[in-house]
């Protein structure tokens, strides 16, 4: 175990990931202007390699790497660690949000004439401030640095929301903002509970010390509790989907691909890293059915809505419910466990990419026919084919129809469920499956009438190819090799015992 607290090999990776985006907010604050932008577009290829370096190492090692801050070893000092799930994750925010930068220069670029957009410099500022802040939080070994990158997620998402100053979105930023405080103040509780029961909050250590004792019971229901309304888990939805469907389109996608998962990781890290000698089987199994009735609730909300950006934001409660299945089905070291394991973060990823590609696209349609009303789209995809591809083909990874990633993701929580006697499960999967495709049908029957429709601006082409190429990759992780699995059990505390 005293790797966990030694520098090693590459851990220099991990900081400057962090000082990318760090470094771009000062310049971009500093420069302003049209600099916020070319700062912001300059270095996504150089996170991008970054991250491949640190998923690089971390697969040749077969461990996590580690950089001890200031050579001061934890509980005094704070080490950061990129393991399997932290190396796949790292690439995939920066796959995404390069996508998201390169979407939003037909949108929040500076404008000619104007030394200085507001709007412009925000969302430059924001959307590497996210980037950060994810980052923090993939590779964070400690539970208040993690209460920190969360804070500086959630403040700079909320201005993504109403950039355009409308009154609505307004209060769909303010809604975000009240749930997202709720949920770090129930966090930095549970934070302090924990510290003044153990004195340390380095995952490990704090993994080595807690025990089954009513403190550490509350810490968890209070840090659970928070990261839940953060992650916009059913019934504490509530904020999501007027805060997606109402912000720009680049904005969206992050948010939706993103943002929400970020609360998420911090739950698995939490439950699977902290606190996975603890016998909670009941609590795993309240967890399990919350994300069951996601599942069903978002989808049939999404079936409901008049709206093409309101349909894909409840799609996101409903996909986001797939994700909490991996707690009763996870739990433990029994043959499934990896199955389950794998099945999640191929749901993470499949789902970020193709509600990426789908929120770029419905941004693309609301441009090019003045709206987004599902009931006036008659016609569009004959004007509009590749934007309507894209769709296509999320709305295929989103059902689990195969051979796309969100097919695998669900075969394998079939599998799991099946295996594990816990086949109840397979009933919320299936349902969301086949709901999932009417609320997909409800968008591209309409499209692909004989209808005549006229455009009232054609979209780029360049934005077009982005929103498909996401599209893509959520159908190619389909063919993802075993090296895959094989990754997400590095560093993961459960992974030696597991058969």
């Amino acid at each position: 175990m005293t790797e966990l607290w030694t520098t090693t090999p590459g851990g220099y990776l991990i900081v400057l990931a962090i000082l990318l985006p760090l470094a771009g907010i000062i310049l971009s604050f500093t420069l302003g202007g049209r600099s916020a932008e070319r700062v912001a577009l300059g270095s996504t290829p150089f996170g991008l390699a970054l991250a491949c370096a640190i998923a690089l190492h971390v697969g040749r090692a077969g461990k996590p790497i580690v950089y001890v801050i200031g050579a001061l070893e934890p509980p005094l000092g704070i080490a950061l660690r990129a393991d399997g799930i932290s190396a796949i994750m790292l690439i995939t925010t920066a796959v995404i949000v390069t996508a998201a930068a390169l979407y939003a220069r037909a949108k929040f670029a500076t404008p000619d004439g104007i030394r200085e957009s507001r709007s412009s410099l925000i969302f430059w500022i924001m959307l590497q401030s996210i980037w950060a802040a994810l980052i923090i939080i993939f590779v964070s070994g400690d539970l208040f640095n993690l209460y920190v990158a969360l804070e500086l997620l959630t403040f700079a998402a909320v201005p993504l929301v109403c950039i355009d100053g409308r009154p609505e979105t307004l209060v769909a930023a303010l809604r975000y903002l009240l749930f997202a405080l709720f949920g770090s103040i129930c966090y930095l509780l549970g934070v302090a509970l924990l510290y003044g029961a153990h004195g340390t909050l380095d995952i490990p250590l704090l993994a080595q010390r807690v025990q089954s004792t009513p403190v550490v019971w509350t810490a968890a229901a209070l840090m659970t509790g928070g990261l839940l309304a953060k992650t916009a888990l059913f019934p504490l939805h509530l904020w999501l989907p007027p805060a997606h469907a109402n912000a720009p389109a680049a904005a969206s996608a992050v948010l939706s691909s993103l943002v929400v998962k970020g609360s998420f990781f911090l739950t698995l890290r939490l439950w699977f890293y902290v606190l996975p000698g603890l016998s909670a089987d009941q609590a795993a199994m309240v967890i399990g059915c919350l994300g069951s009735a996601a599942i069903i609730a978002g989808s049939v909300m999404a079936l409901r809505q008049a709206r093409l950006k309101l349909l894909i934001a409840y799609s996101t409660v409903a996909q986001i419910g797939y994700l909490f299945l991996v707690f009763p089905l996870a739990t433990g070291a029994q043959s499934w466990s990896a199955m389950s394991w794998s099945a999640c973060f191929m749901q993470i990823l499949a789902h970020a990419f193709a509600k990426a590609a789908m929120f770029f696209s419905a941004g693309l349609l609301a441009e090019a026919l003045g709206h987004d009303q599902i009931a006036r789209l008659g016609g569009a995809a004959r004007v509009l084919p590749l934007t309507f591809l894209t769709i296509a083909l999320s709305g295929l990874s989103l059902m689990g129809l195969p051979p796309s990633g969100g097919f695998s993701a669900k075969w394998l929580m079939l599998q799991a469920s099946i295996i594990s006697g816990q086949w109840f499960w397979t009933l919320p999967i299936l349902a969301g499956g086949l709901l999932a495709a009417g609320y997909v049908y409800r968008i591209l029957a309409p499209a692909l009438s004989d209808d005549r429709i006229s455009l009232k601006s054609s979209p780029k082409r360049s934005q077009e190819v982005l929103a498909l190429g996401l599209a893509m990759i959520a159908i190619a992780l389909g063919f993802m090799p075993q090296t895959f699995s094989d990754i997400l059990e590095i560093g993961r505390p459960i992974a030696a015992a597991l058969p």
